[in-house]
């Protein structure tokens, strides 16, 4: 299953980001003679009802998704693993400001948190990058602090600040590579869900503003005649779905990884 999985994110990457170069249709060209025309060999996936080719525009509006994903994932993943070690190393107060800021953010449910910050700012790909990151580090941060903390009650790593060894070294030299694979791991669940909120807010008509599109703009697009053309809002559900589903079996796999290391 990881292979096939990884197989088709592979495919979805290269499809985004190569597409265009094997497949010359442009996205943003208008057709008034060629509206919600279905699959067809003139047009692989169909038609939208502004004459677009859908294939051209899934290529198109994927580098939007992809990259918003990866990129808030990342940030996210990496505020987390900074925030969550320095709690579990440090505590004390550390700890207790940690908890409150996490508490803070966990008040309000992801979703409307992210639909308040959006909704005061014009949306694009860098700045849904910087609100999903913002709103989606506290899981992978409670983790990290979780894991941390055993690590912090090892024997070494008390011989290593009666030696007042730096701070810096014994975070970046022993705990890091031991936190390295919950990073990982929150890193694939985090490019799905990134992936989800942006085709939500997009699927809302509050993500990416036009030109530039994404999946969950095109999937939005096809809302008001998916009853005669149900091409436009399909492949681009399909092509959120395979992502997704595949990451997750990924991080499902990572985590079996980690969890045999453990138990050895």
């Amino acid at each position: 299953m990881p292979k096939f999985s990884i197989f088709i994110l592979l495919f979805v990457f290269v499809l985004s980001f190569f597409g265009s170069f094997f497949y010359g249709v442009d996205a943003y060209s208008l057709n008034s003679t060629a509206i919600l025309l279905p699959p067809s060999g003139e047009h692989i996936l169909g038609t939208d009802r502004l004459g677009r080719d859908i294939l051209a525009r899934l290529i198109e509006g994927g580098k939007v998704s992809l990259i918003i994903g990866v990129g808030s994932a990342f940030i996210a993943s990496l505020i987390g693993l900074i925030l969550g070690s320095m709690a579990g190393y440090f505590r004390g107060s550390v700890d207790r400001g940690f908890v409150v800021l996490v508490d803070l953010f966990l008040t309000f449910p992801t979703f409307f948190l992210l639909l308040a910050l959006v909704s005061y700012v014009n949306a694009s790909a860098w700045v849904l990058i910087v609100i999903i990151s913002i709103t989606g580090w506290m899981t992978t941060a409670r983790l990290i602090r979780s894991e941390s903390f055993s690590i912090t009650s090892q024997p070494y790593i008390k011989i290593l600040n009666i030696a007042k060894v730096s701070k810096l070294k014994i975070l970046f030299k022993y705990y890091a590579p031991l936190l390295a694979p919950i990073y990982f791991v929150s890193f694939t669940f985090g490019v799905g869900g990134a992936i989800l909120a942006e085709s939500g807010l997009s699927f809302l008509g509050l993500g990416i503003v036009a030109p530039q599109m994404s999946w969950g703009t095109i999937l939005s697009s096809g809302k008001d005649v998916v009853e005669i053309a149900w091409w436009v809002s399909f492949f681009p559900g399909l092509m959120i779905f395979l992502v997704t589903f595949s990451l997750i079996n990924i991080s499902n796999y990572l985590q079996q990884l980690t969890n045999k290391k453990e138990i050895q």
